[in-house]
């Protein structure tokens, strides 16, 4: 039904600007002055198609879908009902069974509410196209209705297009918003509710050093101590961070002032695409790469200086990281250095300045506001990185500033806690939203940093 309705809304849309243009045409050539142009009119008459249609469908979908399961698990024991887990389970159940995909012995109970379901989606189905082609019937008869001379159609559009844009905009901030409530909510349950057993305090937290997520779930285990300790995970990742940077900065930087002030037209036009094609590659192919070739390769130089290097290390980790955002720095660099007016190192050869002086001397400082956001950009990318740390870094939580060492960051351990079934009430799950939250507030410490400097240094080159 979903096809059909969106089909109905591309012929009414079409139908729409056709009637809407035309009428404006046909009006005009009998000597009235239109306000807008006929274009504006059909586009107001879209406007007025597709819009009541999107609410109709986005408000009424969802409705008609509860609607229809909580008649359906009406065919089930109030126990089964009021049960959240029952429930669900038989809700799925149902849907599958509806759609299809069930095979197996069924029971009657199980068919009659599948048989329910299906009833009262169809019937849903068909009250949700019947409501849409009546508003966008009425939108079409309307915007028939509001062709005139004086009538500002062009006004009218742009207004509804303000709306949708500024709707777009509300969209993606309550989206933001909608996720650091919800990760602040679990936090504050992590360390304030007292139904959680095993649950560490604030400041055991962010300055602990041993993290240790495992709980007993038998008896049999043993006593096994928990230990959340924040420092193991944030030194890991700063460690990481910091090698991965020591290898893009200069890499990237350096290649970027390359392909701005010194490459040929034709170099750069091969050059910078090459390049960027290393921030396409999976990550999951980079920490293949790193873990089965430069991994052992530094294992093999260390063993032969005598050095103990651990199987998985971050130095192994950190360089394929650095590999992986040299575009980010590079691209954006270059980008913001050949935005630099010409004009300014004219100025700089006039007063004698050799083209490397020109470049350290007018160039950089004037690109340094973009340039401090790439490294921004970078370095928030590699904090962000998983797939290279789990496969070069390892799982360890080992408090050690040695890159030669296994050590692991805040994202390996968010996905290393909540894969697989995991229980919403305990501990070692909550962790995970803990750490989530803290890796957020270090995010955008650093973007405030790279904001300020930006703002101040624009202020001044501008």
């Amino acid at each position: 039904m979903t096809v059909v309705y969106f089909t109905a809304l591309a012929l009414l849309t079409l139908s729409a600007y056709v009637l809407a243009s035309r009428r404006s045409v046909a009006l005009s050539s009998t000597g009235v002055r239109l306000h807008s142009l006929p274009a504006y009119h059909g586009l107001l008459a879209i406007s007025l198609v597709i819009v009541p249609m999107l609410l109709i469908w986005a408000v009424g979908t969802p409705l008609v879908s509860q609607f229809a399961a909580s008649n359906a698990l009406t065919n089930f024991p109030a126990e089964t009902r009021n049960d959240a887990l029952q429930a669900g389970s038989a809700l799925r159940e149902i849907k599958n069974l509806a759609a299809g995909q069930r095979s197996g012995d069924v029971s009657d109970t199980l068919r009659a509410a599948a048989d329910t379901y299906s009833a009262w989606r169809t019937t849903g189905d068909y009250l949700l196209l019947s409501i849409g082609l009546a508003a966008a019937l009425l939108g079409i008869a309307a915007s028939l209705r509001l062709v005139s001379g004086p009538f500002r159609a062009r006004n009218h559009f742009e207004s509804v297009v303000r709306v949708i844009l500024l709707a777009c905009a509300g969209v993606a901030v309550l989206t933001t918003i909608g996720i650091v409530a919800s990760v602040l909510t679990e936090t504050i349950r992590f360390f304030f509710d007292p139904n959680i057993k095993g649950r560490p305090g604030v400041f055991d937290f962010l300055f602990g050093t041993e993290w240790n997520p495992q709980q007993a779930m038998r008896a049999d285990q043993g006593d096994i101590k928990s230990a959340y300790g924040f420092v193991p995970l944030l030194t890991g990742t700063l460690l990481i961070t910091a090698i991965a940077m020591c290898v893009a900065g200069p890499l990237g930087l350096l290649s970027a002032i390359y392909l701005a002030e010194y490459a040929s037209p034709r170099m750069r036009r091969y050059a910078k695409p090459v390049l960027e094609i290393l921030a396409g590659v999976p990550t999951v192919v980079l920490g293949f790469f790193a873990a089965l070739t430069v991994a052992p390769y530094i294992r093999g130089w260390g063993e032969a200086l005598g050095l103990d290097v651990a199987s998985e290390s971050a130095l192994a980790a950190g360089l394929v990281m650095g590999m992986m955002i040299i575009p980010f720095i590079s691209s954006l660099s270059d980008d913001v250095m050949n935005a630099v007016p010409q004009s300014l190192r004219d100025g700089a050869y006039a007063l004698g300045a050799t083209k490397s002086e020109a470049i350290k001397q007018v160039v950089l400082p004037a690109a340094l506001p973009g340039i401090v956001s790439a490294f921004m950009l970078a370095m928030s990318r590699a904090i962000g990185e998983t797939m290279i740390v789990v496969m070069a870094a390892g799982l360890a939580a080992n408090l050690t500033l040695n890159p030669l060492d296994a050590v692991t960051t805040i994202t390996v351990q968010i996905k290393t806690i909540l894969v697989g079934d995991q229980e919403f009430d305990s501990a070692k799950t909550l962790a995970a939203f803990a750490l989530g939250f803290v890796l957020f507030f270090i995010t955008l410490i650093l973007n405030i940093i790279a904001l300020r400097i930006v703002r101040k240094y624009r202020e001044q080159y501008d």
